[in-house]
């Protein structure tokens, strides 16, 4: 993990200056999982900023960021993603070689075919990291998706901030 001072001039002038660079929840949000974890039905959310190759690109245009989300049927070819995130304070290029790094779609597949997880459901979500103005997120699209998988009678989302 990068230190501040790994990172450019720029980029800690605006992790300075950002004010959800550091925060502290308490008491941290969780739920206890209602089944064992072999039973359970997983998603994976993301904010890497990946797309199916049919889907629209997020919007770089938004200056707070885009707060929408994209849903990544579980069916994808995870090679066939692109990422579409807009942020330059982090190292694309793993990403680039490998999306189950931010979105590790065939690592719990191969979870679910051991048995160690039930199943995974049959889609996913996506946003953009990189919201500088979190309001739209926090109020309306993260609770969208949220009520999304409660309907889908989702036991975990496995979250990859990036």
């Amino acid at each position: 993990m990068a230190t501040y001072d790994d990172l450019s001039l720029h980029v800690r002038l605006f992790m300075k200056g950002y004010r959800f660079s550091r925060y502290a929840i308490n008491p941290l949000p969780h739920a206890k999982l209602r089944r064992p974890l072999h039973e359970a039905r997983i998603a994976l959310v993301t904010t890497a900023g990946l797309i199916t190759p049919e889907q629209p690109e997020f919007d770089h245009s938004i200056k707070m960021g885009d707060t929408s989300f994209r849903e990544i049927p579980n069916t994808v070819e995870t090679s066939t993603l692109i990422e579409s995130h807009r942020s330059y304070a982090f190292d694309h290029s793993g990403i680039a070689a490998d999306n189950n790094l931010a979105f590790p779609l065939d690592r719990f597949r191969e979870l679910e075919a051991q048995g160690v997880i039930g199943e995974l459901n049959h889609r996913h979500f996506s946003f953009m990291g990189s919201i500088v103005g979190p309001h739209r997120l926090t109020e309306e699209t993260a609770p969208q998706v949220a009520r999304s998988l409660r309907e889908d009678q989702v036991d975990a989302v496995f979250l990859t901030p990036v």
